[in-house]
Parts: C-alpha cells; structure tokens; sequence
C-alpha cells in the first residue's frame, strides 16, 4: 500500500528523478536491501514518486548507503560490511553458547532418569540389567513408597498380593480338547426312544383322541437279572401306547415304564434281556454317573441324543450357569444346568457329559424350548440320582389289554394348586360319585374323600389316575391314599383294595 506521502515502508526503493549531481535526469535507483532493515528517505527535493520493491536486485545496480549517498563501486560501505559482520559473529556465538548449556542440561537429566529406572529394576526384579520393567511391578513400588497399595505384581512368574486383598488375574491357556475318545467311550449306553402314543385333546366336553409319534433319548444306567435299565425324561414317554428302543448299533427292541416322577420330569424304562440280541448286548454299554455338585462355570460339556430323530449326535460348549432356577410350563420351579451346547427336540433325556465321559444331566429341550437360541439345560445328575434309584426298584409296568383292565368305581374331579391353596383342600381327585358294588364302595370310600396316591405314585389329577389304571388287571390288589374331611381338616389314611371290572350302566 501506499502511504500519504506516497512512500513505501520498505529499505527497496525505486526512484525515478531528475538530478544533477551523481546521476543523470533518468536515473534509476534501485536498493537489494531486504525488507525492514532501514528506513530510506528520499534525498532528492524534486523527486516526484517513490516505488518501493519486496525484491533483491541484482548487485550491478547502484545501491545506497544507510545516509542515502552512493559508492563508487555499486556496493554498500565498508563500515556497514563491517558492522553487519560483527553483529553476525555476536549472534552465532551466542547461539552456540546456548546449544551448549541446553546439551549439558540434556545430558543431567537424561543420566538422573536411567539412574531411577535401574533402581526401580533392582528392587522389583533384583536384576539391575534388566531393561524392561513390568507396569504392575512400577505400580507397586509408586504405591508402596506412597504408603498404598492395592495393586498385585507378576514377580518371577509368581502372584504377589498386596495389602488390600485385591487379586490381579493369572494369565491362563486353555486348549479346546478332541472329544472323540470321550464319544466314542459313552455313546454304546445312548438310545434313542420312540414313543407311539394317544393324544386326547378335549372340545366343549368331547374327548378326540388322536395317535401320534415323538422321538427323544435315554442312557443305560443299569441292568438286572432279567431287565435293562434306561433313565429318561417323563415327558418323553408321556401318554405311551408302545416304546420302542434304539441301541447304537441298530438294532431295536419293545421297553416297558417302570417308573415315572413327573414332578423331576424323570422316568425309568426296562427292556427284557431276553429281547436283546447277544451280539447288541456286547455292543452297549453302562453309563457312568457323575457329580454335578462338583461342576465349575467355563467348563466343556458335550451332550449326546437323538437330536430331530435322526439318530445319535453330538454338541459341544460349555457350562453357562449352575444352579439356575426355571419356572416350568406347569407352575412348578425346578434349578437346572445351562450350557450352551444345543439342546434340540430329541435330545431329551440324552446324556451331559464331562471331559471324563462322566454324565453329569439329564438333557432336557421341555425346560429351554425351541424359541431359545444358545441356553439349553439339564436336570443336575446329583438332583436325580436318588430319584433314578428308587425307579429302578419299582415293578415293571405293561399296559393291560382294555378288556382286561381293572376299574375302581368312582367319578372325580381334579382339585389343581389354584383351588388347593385358597380353600384348604389337598391337591389330588375329588371323588363326586361312588358307584355300588365296585372296589370303591367295597373298601368304603366316599363322595368328598380325595385321592393323593395310587400304588405308591402321587396322583395330582384324574388323568393321572386313570393312566395308572391302564397298567392293572381286574383282580390286582392295590394300596390308595385318601384324604378325608374331619372336624380337624383333612385326615389321610390308607386303603387296599381289589380292582373290579367295568361298571355296567
């Protein structure tokens, strides 16, 4: 820009004048001073404009000196040489004085601070040539001179705790196993089980019964003198017309409940030895019950059963949860493994295995459901053991031709939770009528009296009271449980009877 007196700020000027003195009318001055040195003035009176140039010019042109005159040779004076000179040797000396002192300070700090790390290394590792130092062990040592802690090092590959209690996690390294050995052990004690059973679904007080088929596992947990032995799930052999067991090499053979726990969603099948080929019988095998007490959370599992009906399979994860409390579809609440090796239709009753081929549940796909993804569970072999047991001891029962049936004598109603609890009456059937002349009203039951059990199994309905009837001929004695209304509440007793035949109306 342009000043008011047309003069740029700049030492580079640009003069066109006129002058008689050292050059001629049209004369031009150029100046290859660098911007902001010095303040040039116009010498020259009759001057009429002043360019100023950010440019270095050439030396060939006339330059002026810091008073404004011109030198003979075209170069600036040699007193201003000079100064600028020794202005430049001040300037480097004090630059390298400077170097110097930031290079010495350098130095100082850099030795202080190698000096307080291999300090740091001889108490942590006792070992001053080493060079790396943990973070955990530094923290330590930070914290134990500030007169805290709370943080554990690695020290010599050993866990040191510190005073709080807080535990730093060990470094661990886990190898995913082949379960073949383990498979190849424990899938002769797995069947698959066919269950061909009547349905009954009831429309406003009519009773369609229709026959169908379900799959579902078992594992052999026993044999005696003249039966083998197959824990289930109750579900799976539920409403059973006939049951149909799969060895694993093949071949089949008709079983027979021995007893059921509907509660434990648990039940005991048999097979007569005398219906196993000799060459099956060297095939299969014993499963080797373990302790689901025992189980930690992260562990392998592998679960065997005959998933979708197809056949034997295996999957494989992990423990999830122990213990996990589930509400069933019936009301009750049972506690259950949870892994998430899948669980899927036909599975039920399979074997969950540990690493040592040791079954440790009973694979259950009613207590999951097919609309969870990666959450099955199993009834903990702890929790059923006992109940397992005393299965086996029970008598083998074989569906009675319905001709040959024995009948009680009586109509009831169920008495569910929802009634029981409110008004005080046991869970069980309601006897609403005693026909004459039949085993009811031989061994005095009564209109109001409530069945609880029926030949050492609970009876919670009238369904269940008539299947366990299916399993009876006429002339069988059996032992019931009433429940009888007293001024006291109900009272229990217990009453044997001989099964009749089929009341004629």
């Amino acid at each position: 820009m342009y000043d008011n007196n047309n003069n740029y700020p700049n030492d580079n000027l640009y003069q066109n004048q006129n002058t008689n003195q050292n050059v001629n009318q049209s004369q031009n001055i150029y100046s290859d001073s660098v911007y902001g040195q010095h303040t040039v003035s116009n010498p020259y009176e009759n001057s009429t404009t002043s360019y100023q140039y950010g440019n270095t010019y050439p030396n060939s042109y006339a330059q002026v000196n810091q008073n404004g005159s011109l030198n003979q040779n075209g170069n600036i004076n040699q007193d201003k040489k000079a100064q600028q000179k020794k202005t430049t040797q001040g300037s480097f000396l004090k630059k390298a004085l400077v170097s110097v002192s930031l290079g010495l300070l350098f130095g100082v700090f850099a030795g202080l601070g190698l000096f307080a790390v291999q300090s740091v290394t001889s108490r942590v590792g006792g070992n001053t040539n080493e060079t790396n130092v943990s973070l955990e062990a530094v923290g330590e040592e930070v914290l134990n001179e500030s007169g805290k802690s709370g943080i554990d090092a690695y020290s010599n590959d050993n866990l040191v705790q510190a005073e709080s209690g807080i535990r730093v996690t060990d470094s661990i390294t886990t190898v995913v196993s082949d379960v073949s050995d383990v498979v190849t052990e424990v899938m002769p004690a797995i069947v698959s089980i066919d269950n061909h059973y009547t349905e009954k679904m009831s429309f406003f007080g009519q009773y369609i019964i229709n026959e169908a088929d379900a799959s579902g596992s078992g594992i052999i947990v026993g044999q005696n003198d003249t039966e083998l032995l197959i824990v289930t799930n109750y579900h799976v052999i539920a409403d059973t017309e006939k049951l149909t067991v799969q060895f694993v090499e093949g071949s089949e053979a008709e079983a027979s409940v021995k007893g059921t726990d509907a509660d434990m969603d648990l039940a005991v099948i048999a097979v007569p030895l005398t219906k196993i080929d000799s060459d099956t019988l060297q095939e299969i095998a014993v499963a080797t019950l373990g302790d689901s007490d025992s189980l930690k959370v992260g562990e392998p599992a592998i679960a065997i059963g005959n998933s979708l009906g197809y056949g034997q399979s295996v999957t494989t994860g992990v423990i999830s949860a122990l213990n996990r409390s589930i509400q069933l579809s019936d009301g009750s609440d049972g506690t259950f493994i949870q892994t998430d090796a899948a669980i899927n239709p036909g599975n039920s009753g399979g074997a969950l295995l540990n690493v040592k081929g040791e079954v440790i549940g009973i694979n259950s796909n009613k207590i999951g459901g097919s609309s969870i993804e990666g959450m099955g569970y199993a009834i903990p072999i702890s929790s059923a053991s006992p109940i397992i047991a005393e299965l086996m001891l029970k008598e083998t029962k074989n569906k009675v031709a319905e001709d040959e049936r024995g009948y009680l004598g009586i109509t009831g109603l169920t008495v569910t939770a929802d009634v029981s609890e409110p008004y005080g009456i046991p869970e069980g059937v309601f006897i609403t009528q005693v026909y004459d002349n039949t085993a009811a009203a031989a061994a005095g039951l009564k209109k109001g009296d409530i069945i609880t059990e029926f030949d050492g199994e609970e009876i919670t309905s009238m369904d269940e009271l008539q299947k366990e009837l299916e399993f009876h001929a006429k002339g069988d004695t059996v032992e019931i449980t009433v429940m009888s209304a007293s001024n006291n509440g109900y009272v229990s007793r217990k009453v044997e009877l001989t099964l009749g035949n089929k009341v004629q109306n």
